[in-house]
């Protein structure tokens, strides 16, 4: 980003900063914040870490007065947060945290990565909600400016959680260490949760199989490293008697199949894709840190110039980031495309050719953040 677009975008961000009324996090006064400030045509992002603050007011104060490319807060609570190192800071805790970042889960066109992400959010709350019984009340959404979602659990039951408390809920979540015997055992039940999960890709897969033609089901089961051509066949004409015994009688004895064994116990695959596109795909590092630092709610994102958007749960479905995370207008502003492209905004679709363009100033900014143009 070359000094005339830095300076463009601070001026902007300094416009909604004068005039927004900042959400600050609950226990103030023990947050740790961190800020990364406008370098022009500097290389490296540097953070401004270590601060602390005694009222919202000092807060909305400092950054109004620096405007900060990024602002975040510490998800812990701390007796002294800001203490120079974390040893002396006092840990008292942290929220606990989920963030879903769209880049960790599929790449293609922007608007086709929010909607994504926005699906594996959906799951995860349902989880929550559904599976640990979490008091919907407790749970705060917040849209990252960016890619993707944060859920902050603020139930004092989790506070004092460790990282390898965390790592459990995490990894349920997430689909991580599943047994297959122990989810093909016990009572058939409508509840959710992984067993019913892990039936029903198992039963979609095997599904799956039977819809292809005999020649391409062998060729897709004798690829898989240890099944033969005799083992496949045999399987092949077994397949509706495993559905009904999955369906019937669950029981971890269906693993006795030689065939079944091999297909569950792979790490790609067909089966996995199926069984992984019912978790919900969090970023794991995030939950398991417990001195992690996050994105300011009402903040603007330094690497898309959208606003960090609290949501109250029903709002997600018809959430759209490209709109209502959006606080720029649309007075036209001239930048120097790097490359052709196409992108959406605020209910348009803009055609973008490289070099020289006019685009709406909200399109500008997005693009001048995101490093695909410059300040014409």
């Amino acid at each position: 980003m070359n000094p005339a677009t830095t300076e463009f975008i601070r001026q902007r961000f300094t416009e909604y900063y004068k005039k927004t009324v900042l959400v600050s996090p609950s226990s103030l006064v023990q947050r740790e914040w961190g800020f990364v400030l406008f370098n022009p045509g500097g290389a490296e992002m540097r953070m401004r870490r270590h601060i602390g603050f005694s009222s919202r007011d000092e807060l909305a104060g400092y950054i109004q007065n620096l405007i900060p490319q990024h602002a975040y807060y510490s998800t812990a609570y701390y007796e002294k947060p800001d203490a120079g190192t974390m040893a002396d800071k006092g840990w008292c805790g942290a929220d606990l945290i989920f963030d879903l970042d769209a880049d960790h889960i599929v790449r293609g066109p922007y608007d086709q990565m929010l909607a994504r992400v926005k699906e594996e959010t959906e799951k995860l709350i349902a989880m929550l909600i559904g599976e640990f019984g979490m008091d919907p009340k407790s749970i705060e959404l917040v849209f990252s400016g960016g890619r993707g979602y944060h859920v902050h659990v603020k139930d004092i039951a989790f506070r004092g959680w460790g990282s390898a408390e965390r790592r459990e809920l995490i990894d349920y979540v997430c689909g991580i260490g599943i047994d297959p015997p122990a989810m093909l055992s016990g009572k058939l039940t409508a509840a959710p949760g992984w067993p019913k999960r892990y039936r029903e890709a198992l039963t979609e897969y095997l599904g799956w199989i039977g819809t292809q033609p005999e020649p391409e089901a062998m060729a897709h089961l004798t690829a898989i490293e240890g099944i033969g051509k005799d083992s496949a066949a045999t399987f092949l004409n077994n397949r509706e008697e495993i559905i009904a015994e999955i369906g019937r009688r669950p029981s971890g004895m269906i693993l006795k199949n030689r065939v079944l064994g091999i297909i569950v116990a792979q790490q790609e695959g067909e089966f996995k894709k199926r069984l992984l596109s019912r978790a919900a795909l969090a970023d794991e590092p995030v939950t398991t840190d417990t001195k992690r630092l996050i994105r300011m709610p009402t903040s603007l994102h330094g690497g898309s110039g959208m606003r960090v958007q609290p949501l109250e749960l029903r709002e997600l479905h018809d959430f759209d980031p490209l709109t209502d995370a959006v606080v720029f207008g649309m007075r036209d502003v001239k930048v120097d495309a790097k490359f052709p492209l196409r992108m959406s905004m605020l209910g348009s679709t803009y055609e973008i050719q490289k070099g020289i363009t006019t685009v709406p100033e909200a399109a500008a900014v997005f693009l001048c953040c995101r490093g695909i143009a410059e300040i014409a």
